[in-house]
């Protein structure tokens, strides 16, 4: 790849948080060079990790257990995944199960026989058992069981699975959750953050997927071996780089981007430098070109491979395809000359292109500029542990400028409607998530989480303006918060938007407008999710590492772009 890279300082600045931080927008993310599950990977192959293979004891029944261990520079990191039998009619991807087909937990080291054993009876009861600080996630996943079904069937009779019915699903198994961050026991975050591997959000979550997908090509070729014996097959390599795995992911995620600010800030902060950077490149040079270019045209096939039945997905797709088509038309016609080739593109999106396609173009461009954008990676962490404290010499009127500065549009919605505060997140009592309910039908707030900002930012102001009216206008923060201690959180968001401006979602998270999956998937784009598909407005299902080498490929040259198809038979999925 060329990294041209141009001037080395920003002439266009980072996109404004007033047209990034909209729901409309962040609902319309997608993956990019600085999505974990890239960054992984990069990691991997950079610094030459070796996998192995300690244990594979599952019987011919398919239960049993097995351990994946990787060892990086400095540690090793072992998935323990246990395979069970589960009846049809126990099947769901609802949280509410109790029972999966497979169960996991990524443990910090190699585990002895008496660890696989204490986890044996703790992993496959999930929330019902617990874990200790040895283990870094917990996670569950159940078979696509038309498509297990057909693989274990073809490969027993010697055969490869039939192309179309692998595009149909793209994913042998998919996860209802991954847990991690000292949930059920397991170590907090703070026990990993400091090591290199782990420091970048989310990477013991991804590395446990990772290893989850290897865990599942193998279990499905042990079930055609036995039903199959000697003329059973293995999966082809090119076969089995198309499937990832699946994930339905529902509310319970929705409230992470709302609760950890200042981290939503670095991520969006740390993608819209990168954006800066190369829309700042003065001239791009032929090979540049020739890779957008190429990234464009597999983009193409990734697009034309995604499907969602639902009616707001599928309009978003009907006009992502539409332009995409323009965006080739437009490229071809204008080539990448000229002065700031990339910024002109850009800014050409912004008036012929729908949200959708202006977001997948900004993820586009960074693909010709690792050495631009890849060392952004270290950036998308936040260092500090604990909250910010509130500033209480802050003067009132100062206070009181940065709401009318960056909180405005609080302020412009009629909070006396209904509509404007129809909804309120709470925790359910039976699984701890959090969930979003009416507030006119059900009788929940006593039980509101602090989830929603705008709300509680409009209030405020309403009563700092009170209390500046009684002659207090040029007292302080800390004067106001005494006699107003409810603002507290308020306030503090207030302040932490000086130093983070992509931290505020800028819309209305209450409201009866809500489409709760657009909070999810600006969070899974980060992650390096694709074909994002709703099944309501509350929950989806994604696919991960589809593309992706094994570890067991590392061995070739990495090739970065894996999560674009190559070819329409090499990776695609609908």
């Amino acid at each position: 790849m060329d990294s041209d890279p141009g001037s080395t300082a920003p002439s266009v600045p980072r996109r404004d948080p007033g047209q990034i931080m909209r729901l409309e927008r962040l609902g319309s993310s997608h993956q990019s060079r600085l999505s974990f599950m890239r960054i992984l990977l990069r990691r991997i192959a950079t610094e030459r990790w070796h996998f192995s293979r300690p244990e594979f004891a599952i019987d011919e029944a398919c239960v049993g257990h097995a351990v994946y261990s990787v060892r990086t520079a400095t540690r090793t990191y072992s998935l323990v995944a246990f395979s069970h039998q589960l009846a049809d009619e126990m099947r769901s991807d609802r949280v509410i199960a109790e029972a999966w087909d497979a169960t996991f937990a990524l443990f910090d080291g190699e585990p002895t026989a008496a660890d696989v054993e204490r986890l044996r009876n703790n992993v496959p009861v999930q929330e019902s058992g617990r874990v200790s600080e040895t283990e870094l996630t917990m996670s569950r996943a159940n078979k696509s069981v038309r498509l297990w079904s057909h693989v274990v069937e073809s490969l027993a009779a010697g055969r490869q699975p039939e192309l179309e019915q692998i595009e149909s699903v793209g994913y042998l198994m998919r996860t209802t959750a991954v847990y991690g961050s000292g949930k059920f026991g397991a170590a907090d975050h703070a026990v990993i953050a400091e090591r290199p591997e782990m420091q970048t959000s989310f990477q013991a979550e991804m590395l446990t997927v990772y290893l989850i997908r290897t865990f599942v090509r193998d279990l499905v070729e042990h079930a055609a071996l036995v039903a199959g014996g000697d003329k059973a097959a293995r999966l082809e390599p090119v076969i089995a780089r198309q499937l990832g795995i699946g994930n339905s992911t529902g509310l319970g995620m929705a409230p992470f981007i709302i609760n950890h600010p200042v981290l939503f800030n670095n991520w969006l902060m740390a993608r819209e430098e990168a954006i800066s950077r190369v829309r700042s490149v003065e001239t791009a040079s032929e090979s540049a070109q020739s890779l957008f270019h190429a990234v464009l045209r597999r983009a193409v096939l990734l697009i034309d491979s995604w499907s969602s039945d639902h009616p707001v997905q599928q309009k978003k797709l009907s006009k992502l395809r539409a332009d995409i088509q323009s965006l080739t038309q437009h490229v071809d016609s204008e080539q990448l000359m000229g002065d700031y080739p990339w910024n002109r593109l850009v800014e050409w999106s912004e008036n012929s292109l729908s949200v959708e396609g202006q977001e997948l173009l900004t993820s586009l461009i960074l693909e010709p500029y690792p050495d631009l954008v890849d060392g952004l990676a270290s950036c998308m962490v936040d260092p500090e542990t604990f909250s910010r404290p509130i500033d209480g010499h802050m003067p009132l009127h100062e206070l009181k400028t940065i709401i009318e500065d960056r909180y405005d549009w609080t302020l412009n919605i009629d909070w006396h409607a209904d509509e404007q505060h129809a909804r309120a997140w709470y925790v359910s009592e039976e699984k701890l998530e959090p969930r979003l309910g009416e507030r006119f039908e059900e009788p929940l707030a006593e039980y509101e989480l602090a989830l929603a900002p705008a709300r509680d930012v409009a209030k405020a102001y309403h009563l700092l303006c009170e209390f500046s009216n009684t002659g207090a206008k040029n007292g302080s923060t800390a004067a106001f918060l005494l006699a107003h201690p409810e603002c507290r959180q308020a306030v503090q968001r207030v302040q932490l938007n000086l130093h983070a401006p992509y931290a505020e979602i800028r819309d209305n998270t209450i409201s009866a407008q809500l489409m709760p999956i657009d909070m999810l998937r600006a969070k899974l784009a980060f992650f390096g999710a694709t074909r994002f598909d709703p099944r309501s407005d509350r929950w989806l299902r994604i696919s991960m590492f589809g593309g992706a080498p094994y570890p067991d490929e590392f061995h070739d040259v990495y090739d970065d772009l894996w999560v674009y198809p190559s070819s329409k038979t090499s990776h695609s999925f609908r």
